[in-house]
């Protein structure tokens, strides 16, 4: 297990690379709008990732409150801003995860969870004293901290990171982080260190990543070419030791004040250009990665964030 130059601290926080220092467990809130406790919208089986993440039984998806990066056109933007979600501790987290597994999940998928690391890492451990068997996947927006995905090798099996960004102004304007293509590309990097290449089991009739990372992004409605570069970014990076999937579900669910602000962002990914992205990649020499097909733009696939399988009903 790899050991981290220093190790992940939520007070003072520096859990991710905005490093805003928030003394969390003094009531202070993080950039992200994190306090002290976890925070969890929904623990359900979800179906809409990725084949081997999937497969036919469901992901045992946990869908974390507050996000350290927040884009402006988030589509879980509820719980992102910290609009949804209900207090855990460790104990009842760990609950979760093992009542996935007895509904039958390929896996526990722990989706935006970067600003609670330290007590997400602890309720795997209490799960796994329990009986959890599942691959652990952190379903991250690629703004990580490569110390932080060191700390992790053991807790961690299989990494659905984004890689949203190639170009700065476009990380600065959406997401007030220019230094996001570097960062999320050297954190990228400690990923693949850590959990290896995609590898494979049978599991229950499916066939299940067990270890490795996929790299996704996703094509922004007017900025094909950022894709274009992303997709070149990538591949020249990091080859085939990742697994790649390339989206078109972008969904514009803004509110109105910014819609106002960046009205680009109002509608949809055009098909012409999602295609021109597909092409691209196959020229790029990838001959295996997802791609979506039909309306995969659809509010219908933003879950309600209600407390699901938390113990708890959220109005």
């Amino acid at each position: 297990m790899a050991t981290p130059r220093t190790n992940p601290s939520a007070s003072p926080c520096n859990l991710c690379p905005r490093k805003c220092g928030a003394l969390r467990d003094r009531g202070q809130r993080g950039y992200c709008g994190a306090g002290a406790e976890i925070r969890a919208a929904r623990a359900a089986l979800h179906y809409w990732e990725e084949p081997p993440i999937s497969g036919e039984d469901g992901s045992g998806t946990v869908f974390f409150t507050y996000c350290p990066l927040r884009c402006v056109y988030c589509q879980n933007r509820t719980i992102a801003e910290g609009e949804a979600g209900c207090t855990l501790e460790a104990g009842q987290l760990a609950d979760a995860f093992l009542s996935l597994q007895e509904q039958g999940a390929l896996n526990v998928n722990c989706v935006t969870p970067t600003h609670y690391s330290p007590q997400i890492a602890e309720a795997v451990s209490k799960a796994r004293s329990r009986g959890l068997h599942l691959p652990i996947v952190w379903n991250t927006s690629g703004y990580e901290l490569p110390e932080v995905v060191e700390w992790l090798d053991g807790t961690v099996d299989v990494y659905l990171a984004d890689f949203k960004y190639a170009d700065e102004e476009l990380a600065r304007h959406y997401s007030n982080a220019p230094d996001y293509p570097e960062v999320a590309l050297r954190a990228i990097a400690s990923m693949v260190e850590t959990a290896g290449t995609p590898a494979y089991d049978d599991y229950h009739g499916q066939r299940r990543m067990v270890s490795g990372v996929v790299v996704r992004h996703m094509v922004l409605p007017g900025a094909v070419e950022h894709s274009l570069k992303a997709v070149e970014l990538l591949y020249r990076t990091f080859g085939d030791d990742v697994l790649y999937s390339i989206m078109n579900q972008y969904t514009p669910v803004m509110a109105e004040s910014v819609s106002a602000r960046f009205p680009e962002l109002a509608k949809r990914v055009d098909a012409q250009d999602y295609a021109r992205v597909l092409d691209f990649a196959d020229e790029m020499g990838l001959d295996d990665y997802f791609w979506q097909d039909g309306p995969a733009a659809e509010e219908s696939f933003i879950p309600r964030w209600d407390g699901t399988g938390l113990g708890q009903v959220l109005p």
